[in-house]
């Protein structure tokens, strides 16, 4: 009687007992941040929800700070099957091939969180995700981080003063016109080299969100940083499509529960981390934080907006103007 109780109980959860009673299915989750940034919190997160909603039939394995694969390696790793999930930049994507992805590079294009998620949460963020599957990936969700700010060694308070250096960016080709679009010098470097290079002088600045910049002790060897929040950086939770496909199928519905409250969870958490990083820079004393004027602001709006429109025919004409119209941004107002 207590064994078939039991197996009652197991079926309740959504779980078989052959399930439970087979070896633990793993997934290998890597990252390249640190563990206690939002998407390494969130990571994390799905990792405890997805090993108790399955009753300890799946097992979550997460490689935080590049410790298994880094920037450059870890796609191929994920469609090779050598990696089950990622939650990559959305940066990357348009060198795989799936160039719409790039939308969310354009300077200015978001005007804070809940224009974001319009998007994101949205039907324009699901028909972004399954423009993945011919490529042998399943897109589950969308992980905020948080909004760019300049750094460099010297004060940044107008897009002038970013004219000649070398700036790192992601591997973008919405990034590279970006930069140039202010005359410094895009330098695509992967993100756990990123802190020798400014030690070094090997690059002269960055853009980051604050909790990345703090968390890799960016602001250790950059002198100043500024609020622009010219830029988004977010994330897509992928897994290999073949993979997610052949999972037993109370096992997968358990996981897309764990994944939705993990999403809720990380979105919740990146403002709340980005203020905490930001008022620990502050306090440091290493870095002279600015925020600029209003003035200030629209100078670097001006400046940088351009670049959607130099864009439309990497991304797509249509897709931008559909954001445009989620979100009420009019660039013909600035």
């Amino acid at each position: 009687m207590k064994i078939r109780a039991l197996l009652v109980g197991l079926v309740a959860v959504g779980l078989s007992a052959a399930a439970v009673a087979a070896e633990p299915i793993v997934i290998k989750f890597s990252h390249v941040v640190a563990q206690d940034t939002p998407k390494g919190k969130a990571a994390e997160k799905f990792k405890a929800l997805a090993e108790q909603y399955t009753n300890g039939a799946v097992k979550v394995e997460v490689y935080a700070n590049s410790t298994l694969y880094k920037d450059k390696e870890e796609m191929e790793a994920l469609q090779l099957g050598a990696v089950q999930l990622l939650a990559p930049s959305l940066a990357k994507f348009g060198p795989l091939g799936v160039r719409e992805f790039e939308v969310f590079d354009l300077p200015y294009i978001f005007d804070g969180y809940e224009a974001l998620n319009k998007i994101t949460q949205g039907a324009v963020g699901q028909q972004l995700l399954a423009k993945l599957e011919p490529k042998g990936i399943r897109g589950l969700a969308f992980w905020d981080n948080g909004f760019k700010s300049f750094s460099a060694n010297t004060p940044i308070h107008k897009p002038e003063d970013l004219k000649g250096k070398k700036m790192r960016i992601q591997s973008s080709k919405v990034l590279e016109e970006q930069m140039r679009e202010v005359k410094s010098l895009p330098q695509v470097m992967a993100f756990s080299e990123v802190y020798q290079a400014l030690q070094t002088g090997v690059v002269d600045g960055t853009e980051n969100p604050h909790s990345n910049l703090y968390t890799q002790k960016m602001h250790e060897v950059q002198k100043h940083m500024t609020l622009t929040d010219h830029g988004y950086l977010g994330y897509a939770v992928i897994t290999n499509k073949k993979f997610w496909d052949g999972l037993p199928a109370e096992v997968r519905t358990q996981l897309d529960k764990a994944m939705a409250e993990s999403t809720v969870y990380a979105n919740q958490i990146a403002k709340e981390e980005n203020d905490k990083s930001l008022a620990a820079v502050r306090a440091s004393g290493k870095t002279e934080v600015y925020a600029p004027t209003a003035e200030e602001k629209a100078a670097f709006k001006k400046a940088l907006v351009p670049v959607h429109k130099k864009m439309e025919s990497r991304i797509g004409a249509e897709l931008i103007q559909s954001i445009y119209k989620e979100t009420g941004f009019d660039p013909a107002k600035l």
